[in-house]
């Protein structure tokens, strides 16, 4: 058939309709399906949101330092981020990890307890954008079935019979041992073994840290339950892995190299 047989009548209704469908350089169902900008904005953010609470629920969630117990690694008020999938897959804590956990009971006082103090902090607190109170920061020093002494001629804390070497981080505030806050230097003591699914943590100040050596019994007490220094390892929230602010003490959080010489209890 040529171009003389068709019929001029459906051509030109052709043209006609094919003209009004792209007049306007998109398709009608197109047009209708598209958001004006509040809308797409109001998307977004509920993405942006859900995203957060996810990611806080999953994956990581921003804390602050309450105290000066970490020093000097960590300063009251700086803020870290810690990683929850370290401890997943039935992975635990290890030794040298600096961990965040919940208060087991009255591990911490009324105001580092406190946590966010106005609606829109508490808010950022719970999809993970403001660093949360009613937790703690301490370094894992002994995990279950470890035995944890203090300490020998030098001064220093030993797990399983190795001595640690932690010159590199604790402070240096002229103490006379590494593991003072049971007794007063000089004094030995030990704890453990740790029992099952707890573990046993310190803080890097070692004569300001309300950590498990404070809460163990010593000699002297007579109303002391013993077994509270040991904190419930699913307390544990997760790994300390940056230090993100302020800007000039950011830095990668490790686990340092002397808690590799402690071979695992009998």
């Amino acid at each position: 058939m040529t171009s003389d047989d068709r019929e001029p009548t459906s051509t030109a209704d052709g043209e006609e309709g094919s003209r009004s469908s792209v007049s306007t350089g998109e398709p009608a169902e197109r047009r209708r399906k598209q958001l004006p900008l509040w809308g797409e904005t109001i998307v977004l953010l509920a993405v942006a949101l859900i995203l957060a609470v996810v990611i806080k629920a999953l994956f990581v969630q921003a804390f602050y330092i309450p105290s000066e117990s970490m020093e000097p690694g960590l300063v009251r008020n700086d803020r870290i981020l810690v990683q929850k999938v370290s401890y997943w897959g039935g992975n635990s804590p290890q030794r040298g990890d600096v961990v965040v956990f919940k208060d087991p009971g009255g591990w911490l006082s009324p105001v580092d307890d406190a946590g966010p103090t106005s609606t829109l902090t508490e808010v950022m607190s719970k999809i993970g954008l403001y660093p949360s109170g009613g937790h703690l920061v301490k370094r894992v020093i002994g995990v279950e079935g470890d035995v944890v002494t203090c300490c020998d001629d030098q001064g220093r804390i030993s797990v399983n019979g190795v001595p640690l070497n932690e010159k590199a981080f604790l402070q240096q505030d002229g103490q006379a041992c590494d593991g003072p806050m049971v007794t007063q230097c000089g004094e030995d003591w030990t704890a453990g073994p740790i029992p099952k699914g707890h573990i046993f943590v310190m803080g890097d100040n070692r004569g300001h840290s309300a950590d498990s050596s404070e809460h163990m019994c010593s000699p002297t007490e007579t109303e002391c339950v013993p077994g509270e220094e040991f904190v419930p390892a699913d307390l544990v929230v997760g790994k300390v892995f940056v230090l993100l602010w302020p800007r000039d003490h950011f830095r990668w959080v490790k686990r340092p190299a002397t808690f590799a010489d402690i071979a695992d209890s009998p």
